[in-house]
C-alpha cells in the first residue's frame, strides 16, 4: 500500500511541475514573444536573430530550472511522504496481528494532524479489542467454572448411588435437585445477559411510577428479607416521580437489584431506596449496609461473572451476572450505572433520562 500511495503522490506532484512548465513555455512562446516585438520595432532593432536567441536561452533555463526543480520536490515530497505514510503502513502491519488476535502493538503518534487522529482512534480501537478479548476469555474460563461445579456434584452423587455407597434416599435426591436447579439457574442468567445484549432493538419505553414498581418488587422479596430481619426504607422515593422505561426490562433491574442487596446484606442489615433528580436525569439507588464490597472492587463490579465476595458467593448462589445484565439494560435505556461506599452502605445506583421516551 506504501508503495502504491507513495508512487502516486510522486505522480501527481510530477504532474502539477510538468503542468507549470507547460504554462510557462506557452507563456514565453506566445506572450512573451509580442511583448518582446513591441521592444525591438521601438528600438529600431532586427527582431528575428534577437527573438530567436532569446527563446532558445529561455527554453534552455526553463528546462535546467524545471529538472531543478523536480530534484529539489523530488527529495522534499519523498521524506515527507515517507513521514506521513509511516503511521499508515505500521498501522496496515498491525491490522494483520490484530486480525490475528494479537493486539499488543501501538502506534506512536507523533503529531497531532489527520495521521495523529487516526493513529490515536486507532490505538483506542485495539485497546477496546483487548479489553473485550480479555473480557470474552474470562467470561468462558467463569463460565465454565460455574457449570462444572454443579455437574461435578451431581455426577459424584450419581456414581455414589450407583455403586451403592450412598442410598437413593429422598434426602439425596433433594441435593440433586438442588444442583440441577443452581445449573438451570446458572444457564437461565447466562441466557439473560446475552439477551439483555440486545434490548436496544426492541425497547417498549413508557411512563412508569417509580414508586409502583419499587413497591411491587418489595412485596416478591418480601418473605426473604423478612427471613434475614432486613428493614427496607423506600421513603427516599418522592410518591410523584416518574421515570421513563420499558416497563419489562425495568422490572428485571429493579429484580436483580433487589436480589443483589438481599444476598449481600447480613442478617439484620438495612436497605434504603432514595431518588434524586440530576440535571435530566433520575438517579435510583440502592444502599444496603455491607462489609463484603472492598475498594478495589468497584472498577469490576458491573463486569460479568465478577464477584466481590469470593468466599461466601457459593452460599448465596450469585454467579456474577446480575449486576451486568443491570448495566446492559441501563446502558440500552441512554442510561448509566455505578457503586460507590459510602461509610457502611454499598451504594448500587442506576440514572435515566427524566423526559426522554426513546
Amino acid at each position: 500500500m506504501r508503495k502504491h500511495l507513495i508512487w502516486k503522490l510522486f505522480g501527481l506532484n510530477l504532474m502539477l511541475i510538468a503542468l507549470v512548465v507547460l504554462i510557462v513555455w506557452v507563456s514565453t512562446d506566445y506572450l512573451a514573444k509580442n511583448y518582446f516585438m513591441v521592444l525591438m520595432q521601438k528600438y529600431h532593432i532586427s527582431p528575428t536573430e534577437s527573438h530567436r536567441m532569446f527563446v532558445e536561452s529561455v527554453h534552455r533555463y526553463l528546462i535546467w530550472g524545471s529538472l531543478l526543480a523536480v530534484f529539489i520536490s523530488s527529495l522534499f515530497n519523498f521524506f515527507i511522504m515517507r513521514r506521513i505514510l509511516n503511521p499508515l503502513t505500521r498501522m496496515t502491519r498491525i491490522t494483520k496481528k490484530v486480525a490475528a488476535g494479537d493486539f499488543s502493538d501501538q502506534i506512536p503518534i507523533t503529531t497531532r494532524d489527520e495521521i495523529g487522529q487516526l493513529a490515536r482512534s486507532f490505538n483506542r480501537m485495539t485497546e477496546g479489542l483487548a479489553h473485550l478479548q480479555k473480557l470474552r476469555q474470562t467470561m468462558i474460563v467463569d463460565a465454565a467454572h460455574e457449570l462444572k461445579t454443579p455437574l461435578t456434584n451431581i455426577r459424584g452423587y450419581l456414581e455414589a448411588i450407583d455403586d451403592q455407597v450412598v442410598p437413593p434416599s429422598p434426602e439425596t435426591f433433594r441435593l440433586l435437585q438442588e444442583e440441577s436447579t443452581r445449573l438451570a439457574d446458572l444457564v437461565s442468567d447466562m441466557l439473560k445477559l446475552a439477551r439483555a445484549g440486545g434490548v436496544s432493538l426492541n425497547l417498549n419505553i413508557i411512563k412508569i411510577h417509580l414508586l409502583e414498581a419499587v413497591t411491587h418488587l418489595l412485596e416478591v422479596f418480601r418473605l426473604k428479607l423478612t427471613a434475614k430481619s432486613i428493614q427496607v426504607d423506600t421513603a427516599g422515593i418522592d410518591p410523584r416521580c416518574w421515570i421513563y422505561a420499558d416497563p419489562h426490562k425495568l422490572a428485571q433491574v429493579l429484580h436483580n437489584l433487589f436480589q443483589n442487596a438481599l444476598q449481600y446484606t447480613d442478617s439484620g442489615g438495612r436497605l434504603r431506596i432514595f431518588y434524586e433528580e440530576l440535571g435530566e436525569n433520575i438517579r435510583v439507588t440502592f444502599a444496603n449496609t455491607s462489609t463484603h464490597l472492598k475498594p478495589e472492587d468497584l472498577p469490576y463490579i458491573f463486569e460479568r461473572f465478577y464477584r466481590g465476595e469470593k468466599s461466601r458467593s457459593r452460599e448465596y448462589g450469585g454467579a456474577g451476572i446480575g449486576l451486568a445484565i443491570v448495566k446492559d439494560i441501563i446502558e440500552a435505556h441512554r442510561g448509566n450505572v455505578g457503586v460507590q461506599i459510602v461509610g457502611e452502605e454499598v451504594q448500587v445506583w442506576f440514572a435515566l433520562p427524566a423526559n426522554v421516551q426513546g
